[in-house]
């Protein structure tokens, strides 16, 4: 008679399964807030909402890395990409004017590795700690006929809150508004099939290798986290001095700017307002990556860009240069010509 099967035998242990979900536990409690009220290991998070609102309405996002976590599992450097995440779940519902409250990931592997599972939520309190925000709670799936041995997956959830009225839409954009961008930190987690397919197998190159067009390491250029921009764009939504914003992700500036231009609007993007970072124009001399492709790809050095009344651009500007950013007025909204498009790059 054949032995009896056992959980550890299809390929999950159990027992560091739960020694991985008592270091997380620890690493979880560095984010509690005032407003969390379940601990960690309960079926359900629970957070109170904030008292002080009067027509609170909650905004949620739900996002991933991509496959810049074949980079971090190439490097074996984990720690990055969970504050990629939570920053880029921070960006996306600050469009909306929100204030992140919790965050609540995923993390699926064939084999569960307690160093990196450590790893990658130390990444994930990290950014949440930056951002003033809870993890709230996640899931930890073992999977050993489902993702390659090494292989993870990693995707978050975030909410947060603003007030109904007086929040930053593209009904509030009118032609004549100034467009102010922030610089990003880098590719964010945008456009890495196509540098990896460029870097690393076209090239030859590997993570210690001199990245084109810089004295940078690949890896170090490569893994560079995503910014957060709360910090700095919060005063400027408190003093109600934004009309909208648009989050520069997969799409790049004309893919993303449209979304917060109306109809019969045009945003103008003066292309010699800035100097695109040597990383992007390494990678498009590099890659022989014609000019729209490379805006269509890439932030090309832009992580947000900001939606202002004329009269409020140099303030803006000032503000956010008080607050450490790289910031620049990039253009202006106009009346759409018969056929043009929502964004004109000239």
């Amino acid at each position: 008679m054949a032995e009896g099967l056992s959980y550890r035998d299809a390929g999950v242990d159990r027992e560091v399964a739960e020694r991985a979900k008592n270091r997380i536990g620890e690493l979880v409690a560095s984010t509690e807030t005032e407003g969390v009220l379940s601990k960690v290991g309960s079926f359900g998070g629970l957070f109170r909402v904030p008292a002080g609102y009067r027509s609170p309405v909650l905004v949620s996002s739900a996002d991933g890395v991509g496959t810049k976590l074949k980079v971090a599992m190439r490097a074996g450097r984990h720690d990055t990409v969970g504050h990629d995440l939570v920053n880029h779940c921070v960006d996306d519902i600050l469009v909306e004017g929100a204030r992140p409250l919790f965050v609540l990931d995923y993390i699926g592997m064939g084999t569960l590795d307690e160093g990196v599972v450590g790893a990658l939520v130390t990444g994930l309190t990290r950014g949440c700690r930056e951002n003033g925000c809870a993890l709230l709670g996640g899931e930890t799936a073992e999977m050993p006929d489902f993702y390659d041995p090494g292989e993870y997956d990693l995707a978050g959830f975030i909410v947060g809150i603003v007030e109904e009225e007086g929040r930053p839409a593209a009904t509030r954009v009118r032609a004549g508004d100034a467009l102010v961008a922030i610089a990003s930190s880098g590719f964010h987690t945008n456009g890495y099939s196509l540098l990896r397919r460029l870097l690393f197998e076209r090239l030859g190159l590997d993570l210690a290798d001199p990245f084109p067009g810089t004295d940078d390491l690949v890896g170090d250029v490569l893994l560079r986290v995503h910014r957060s921009y709360l910090g700095s764009v919060w005063p400027l939504l408190q003093r109600d001095r934004i009309h909208a914003l648009a989050h520069i992700t997969g799409g790049g500036i004309p893919g993303n700017l449209e979304r917060s231009v109306p109809a019969g609007l045009q945003g103008v993007v003066d292309r010699s307002s800035w100097h695109v970072p040597a990383p992007f124009r390494g990678v498009q001399q590099a890659g022989s990556v014609a000019e729209p492709e490379m805006f269509r790809t890439f932030n090309m050095g832009v992580g947000m860009i900001l939606a202002v009344a004329p009269a409020e651009a140099d303030g803006a500007v000032h503000s956010l240069r008080e607050a450490g950013e790289d910031a620049w007025i990039i253009g202006e909204v106009r009346d759409r010509p018969d056929g043009g498009d929502a964004v004109a790059l000239l």
